[in-house]
């Protein structure tokens, strides 16, 4: 399908930078825009508004400035990720900055975007939302949102359990607006078949966790280049929502992998996302911590080898 017109002329390759919980910041975004890969952060990465209003300044400032100085670069397209659940006491100061700033666009999760697609739609900026399932994909299309995020099976961090192969084709049965598929997604080859499947671009996580510019813990970047998908475990147990986690990070907080409940969570120095880290099934292809743009020229070495 053609691409989205927020993405139009934008992108040197078919990537969305997903919005990682403690790891996505400024720097991450402002170097995968820099390279032509569309980049998101979430809100709640910025811990006060205030905060947030300096960060959507400082990405909005640095890019601008560079397109101004390269003009001939391909300056991909950035978004905030919102949590739409009731719960987020700040969506509504969060949605103010969002128009202050004209983000281009939105990523909405963990709850029913209608009333902010409402008002993101009255200012122009696009909104895509996270599904897991065909019900919640038929559910953020009744909202109105401009595209779908596909959580596939073997996603980093919270996750879908759906096989992308089904997941795509059925969701195309009934939707051809944007597709945006994540899971396991670590090389070019990956991106390039995600398209070949029928979505129009690649959510990637895990991978860009393991760069110079995320703000993880080098002991977390170190470790995700020891792992494969075989040391990623789904549980509820730290959350309440299946999510990936990796065995070795549970290990470290004295709980074995393979037999603890929650009651021992409660009892450990356990914290999803700050001492139990989180990683997709696609772990295995990380080997190193370049630079985003070392990755990014890498990655799209691989996709056109394939194209």
């Amino acid at each position: 399908m053609p691409l989205h017109n927020v993405f139009e002329q934008k992108l040197e390759l078919p990537i969305i930078t997903a919005p990682m919980f403690l790891i996505s910041g400024p720097e991450l975004v402002i170097a995968s825009c820099k390279e032509g890969v569309a980049a998101s952060f979430p809100a709640p990465n910025a811990r006060t508004i205030e905060v947030l209003d300096q960060w959507l300044e400082q990405i909005t400032g640095e890019l601008e400035a560079f397109q101004q100085k390269h003009p001939e670069k391909k300056v991909a397209p950035f978004a905030v990720n919102l949590i739409v659940h009731p719960g987020n006491g700040r969506l509504n100061a969060e949605l103010d900055l969002i128009e202050k700033y004209q983000v281009p666009f939105v990523i909405t999760s963990v709850g029913n975007p209608k009333k902010a697609v409402e008002r993101l739609h009255e200012i122009g900026t696009t909104v895509f939302h996270d599904v897991i399932s065909i019900k919640h994909a038929h559910k953020a299309i009744s909202a109105g949102v401009d595209g779908l995020i596909l959580v596939c099976g073997g996603a980093g961090g919270h996750t879908g359990s759906l096989n992308p192969f089904a997941f795509i084709s059925q969701v195309r049965e009934f939707w051809q607006g944007t597709i945006i598929v994540g899971g396991a997604v670590s090389n070019g080859q990956t991106v390039r078949a995600i398209e070949i499947l029928g979505a129009d671009l690649a959510y990637v996580g895990s991978r860009f966790i393991a760069t110079n510019e995320s703000m993880a813990d080098q002991q977390y970047k170190d470790m995700l280049k020891e792992c494969d998908a075989d040391d990623v475990i789904l549980s509820n147990k730290f959350t309440g929502m299946n999510a990936n986690f990796l065995k070795p990070s549970i290990t470290s907080v004295g709980l074995d992998p393979e037999k603890f409940e929650r009651k021992d969570i409660a009892a450990s120095k356990a914290q999803a996302w700050k001492t139990v880290w989180s990683a997709g099934h696609g772990v295995g292809s990380i080997h190193d911590v370049p630079s985003v743009a070392e990755l990014i020229a890498r990655m799209k070495e691989e996709y056109e080898a394939v194209k």
